[in-house]
């Protein structure tokens, strides 16, 4: 049975105020599918997957022939179509814009097979409408962005001031053990010069003195952590520090089966930084590089410049991390590692060092396709005296 679009032009001097009242039962149709497009996103707290599921549904029974008309929202390459949906020769679409870059389409097709009166069966408010829901959709789409921009960044306040409460509990900390393990170390250094020390009690002091050193390591990478400990900055080439770095892995590269790439960017300016601990940064960062690839696998290295900072990139192909262990990377004593086998300090101690010299230090990373961390160093230091005038 064919479907009619139009009446005839006698129909129509004989029915007018049938076609006003279909003209404007149209326009309900159309007002009604908007309407319940901004509802969905107002009100629904789904995923954005759900809300463009549920909102493809609202877009057929707007059109003239709902019964024979099927809907499909393309954004980012997902699809999200009506039940049945089909391409077909008779389609009408709307490009969803944003930033003055198409991100998707919006599209309505007519079932083939179908009589339809003419070869254009779709109204010119239609396609107005659908402009309508296109832009409707690239609002809803800079909402959702604007909100996980904004979650992003109430996590990365809460992360930083949580950093902050814990860097000056472990400067406080880190002080009080200061004295009584100095004179526990300075004690013991002295009893192990007595010649009469029997043999046993020899033995027990030198493990007093080892376990006294272990602690005031720790010590030390605590105030670094929390910015306690004067730098030594001066004007030192990043590249430089790197392959010296890298120099003394060399042998444990080749027995753990590690490919290296290191691909330093010609010309890379000097920048205001104390080199030690660069180093102990690059050290650092290779090791726990050399640590998630237990079997092998290939460590990049690459340096750059962008816009006034130099770039270092350290990524590996180890094992990789999940979000929550990246929450809390940078957290004293936070450790996935086995006992006896790290203190949980070494990216704490890295995230101080790079803070203190006024950069930054972000890391990317997916269980079982490794990781990938990303240092960047302002080329021209606003400070460069001690550390503690910065506090």
């Amino acid at each position: 049975m064919a479907v009619r679009r139009k009446v005839s032009k006698s129909q129509a001097d004989a029915r007018p105020g049938a076609e006003t009242a279909l003209a404007l039962k149209e326009r309900v149709k159309e007002l009604s599918c908007l309407y319940n497009i901004n509802q969905i996103f107002e009100m629904f707290g789904g995923s954005p997957d759900e809300v463009f599921r549920r909102i493809v549904e609202l877009i057929p029974p707007a059109w003239q022939y709902p019964e024979i008309a099927s809907a499909c929202i393309v954004l980012d390459g997902r699809k999200y179509g009506t039940s049945g949906f089909r391409e077909g020769r008779r389609r009408q679409s709307a490009d969803v814009i944003l930033d003055g870059k198409s991100r998707g389409s919006v599209e309505v097709v007519y079932a083939e097979g179908k009589l339809l009166s003419d070869n254009s069966p779709f109204l010119k408010e239609e396609q107005n409408l659908l402009d309508a829901i296109a832009r409707q959709i690239a609002f809803i789409v800079e909402r959702q962005q604007a909100e996980e921009e904004r979650i992003q960044l109430q996590k990365q306040l809460m992360h930083a001031d949580r950093l902050a409460t814990i860097g000056q509990l472990a400067a406080g900390v880190a002080h009080e053990l200061n004295e009584p393990l100095s004179s526990i170390l300075g004690f013991a250094q002295l009893a192990q010069r007595n010649p009469r020390l029997p043999e046993e009690t020899l033995h027990d002091v030198q493990r007093i003195v080892k376990a006294s050193l272990h602690a005031r390591e720790v010590i030390r990478k605590l105030l670094l952590f929390a910015r306690q400990t004067p730098t030594f900055k001066g004007h030192v080439n990043l590249n430089n520090i790197i392959s010296e770095a890298l120099g003394l892995f060399e042998h444990r590269f080749k027995n753990e089966g590690i490919q290296t790439t290191c691909t330093l960017c010609p010309g890379a300016p000097d920048i205001t930084a104390d080199a030690g601990q660069l180093t102990q940064v690059l050290i650092n960062l290779v090791v726990n590089a050399i640590q998630a690839m237990p079997d092998g696998g290939k460590l990049n290295v690459l340096t750059d410049v962008q816009g006034r900072y130099v770039v270092c990139i350290v990524e590996d192909t180890g094992v990789g991390m999940t979000e929550d262990v990246m929450d809390r990377l940078f957290i004293p004593f936070f450790t996935t590692k086995d006992v006896n086998q790290g203190t949980g300090l070494g990216l704490p101690v890295v995230h101080g060092i790079i803070k203190s010299h006024g950069g930054t230090i972000e890391v990317k990373s997916e269980p079982g396709k490794g990781t990938k961390f990303t240092i960047r160093l302002p080329i021209e230091s606003g400070t460069i005296q001690d550390i503690r005038e910065e506090l």
